[in-house]
């Protein structure tokens, strides 16, 4: 008989949180922590999202992504889940780009970007400091004025070199575009410029063992092999959901699903206002990426001293170049010993923005030469850098938006979430049907670790609010009966 991955689970609890990214994941914890009883049902044998990893022969212990964030994410870990992940957040100092129009390398912190625009680049100080304190004041509720290309091309006028050396890191956090809002690059890069970009010593495999022991020790009821099927809604309000094909009633869900998808398949259109649906059939799904996963063989090491390497032969920064399937821009992630204390194993992980279209089309013999291919060209340009990868690795392994969307159940496969409107559809969930709400990817500016958790803390609070007054309700009705 099939394994009965629900065996013990109760018939009813105040939360039932669906998915195990970083959003979701803050969230079950937080609100387990505040009282509540909550569910985490994931579909996948693993915890994390996109935050994750996989094992291979050899020893090989490979994350998932680049996993680098900005120095905000030391208080979310020790505010919502503990001082021991906090302590194990270290800064990534050595960060290089290497394109036609510039080599550079950069702690990317606000002092050194100042210095390399200064002096590099020739830009006046009065300009960087105005241009940094502007797109520091911004935030999420601010009105969308202007685009990011606009925003550039007010503080440095046709400098593309200077428009590429702003751009192409956060085009790699989280997939934005100059013609996105500059609200959605302006937060985001004023994250990472206030101390630099950092990363979780231990791997993901460590912070996601830690993470569960945390929401175990909260009292959350985690449960793998799970997928959500149905969320029931009667009278405009919340009822339970169907998991594995067995319903459970819940006062609160709290999807860290695609916003798409808790709309259009787990809730289903005709449970919301005709105008949101309207909105919501409206929101833009943002891009993927590929991934190429290079194990290096127990007792070799990598003989380039770098952790991150934004590397393009593109003569200048172009979206379609960057998301076009012929790939000209890689960003290299070198993981050296002191990422995985201990096991003195070194890998490498290259990413490439990409469509799913230019991969969800090809037949099966197709989509294995055009993933081999992808491999081989990338070995190709890393050797430039690492003249002997191909005798120092012994791990070879691609992924796909098709790989992302099979294992994260996201429409295109699309590892940054949605456009900018997303957000406010997300946020408007509780308003259209009581007790439903959504954390993940929306926004651009709430994808990546450090957005993704925040915006699990933020709807938390919103979730913890409902269920009190729901409690307090109850109770009056008691005492008056």
């Amino acid at each position: 008989m099939a394994r009965d991955w629900l065996k013990g689970a109760k018939q009813n609890y105040d939360t039932i949180v669906i998915g195990s990214g970083l959003g979701g994941m803050t969230s079950a914890n937080l609100l387990a922590k505040l009282g509540h009883n909550v569910l985490l049902a994931e579909h996948h044998y693993n915890l994390g999202g996109m935050a994750t990893w996989f094992k291979r022969k050899g020893g090989h212990v490979l994350d998932i992504s680049l996993h680098g964030f900005p120095i905000g994410m030391i208080k979310t870990f020790r505010k919502y889940w503990s001082k021991d992940m906090a302590d194990r957040v270290i800064q990534l100092k050595n960060i290089r780009f290497d394109n036609p129009q510039f080599s550079v390398n950069t702690t990317f912190d606000r002092v050194d970007f100042t210095d390399l625009l200064e002096n590099h680049f020739g830009i006046m100080k009065e300009v960087i400091d105005e241009f940094f304190n502007t797109v520091r004041e911004m935030n999420f509720y601010d009105e969308i004025k202007i685009s990011t290309r606009d925003l550039f091309e007010r503080f440095f006028p046709g400098r593309k070199d200077v428009w590429r050396f702003l751009m192409e890191p956060i085009t790699y956090a989280n997939g934005s575009t100059l013609d996105d809002p500059a609200l959605t690059y302006g937060i985001v890069f004023s994250n990472f410029m206030s101390k630099g970009v950092f990363t979780y010593q231990g791997g993901t495999d460590q912070l996601i063992k830690e993470m569960k022991h945390e929401m175990e020790s909260n009292g959350v009821d985690i449960r793998t092999h799970c997928l959500v099927e149905k969320i029931y809604v009667e009278d405009g309000k919340v009822k339970g959901v169907r998991i594995n094909g067995r319903d459970i009633e819940c006062k609160t869900v709290l999807s860290n699903a695609n916003i798409t998808t808790t709309i259009q398949h787990l809730v289903g259109e005709e449970h919301f206002k005709p105008e949101f649906v309207d909105e919501a059939q409206k929101v833009r799904l943002n891009t993927s990426s590929c991934q190429v996963y290079m194990g290096i063989k127990r007792g070799e090491k990598i003989d380039y001293d770098g952790d991150l390497l934004f590397s393009s032969v593109a003569d200048e920064y172009d979206t379609d170049k960057i998301l076009a399937k012929d790939v000209t821009s890689r960003t290299f992630s070198f993981y050296h010993p002191f990422i995985r204390p201990g096991g003195n194993r070194y890998s490498i992980v290259s990413s490439t923005n990409a469509r799913y279209e230019d991969w969800s089309n090809l037949s099966e013999s197709e989509y294995l030469r055009e993933k081999e291919d992808l491999i081989q060209t990338t070995l190709d340009a890393l050797e430039k850098y690492v003249p002997d990868i191909r005798k120092v690795a012994d791990y070879f392994e691609a992924a796909t938006p098709a790989t992302f969307k099979r294992y994260t159940l996201h429409p295109k496969g699309t590892s940054f979430g949605t456009k900018f409107e997303g957000l406010k559809v997300s946020r408007e969930l509780p308003n259209q049907i009581q007790g439903l709400f959504h954390t993940g990817s929306v926004g651009i500016i709430m994808s990546g670790w450090l957005g993704a958790a925040n915006y699990g803390v933020i709807v938390s609070n919103e979730v913890d609010k409902l269920l009190r007054s729901l409690n307090t309700e109850a109770s009056m009705v008691v005492t008056s009966a």
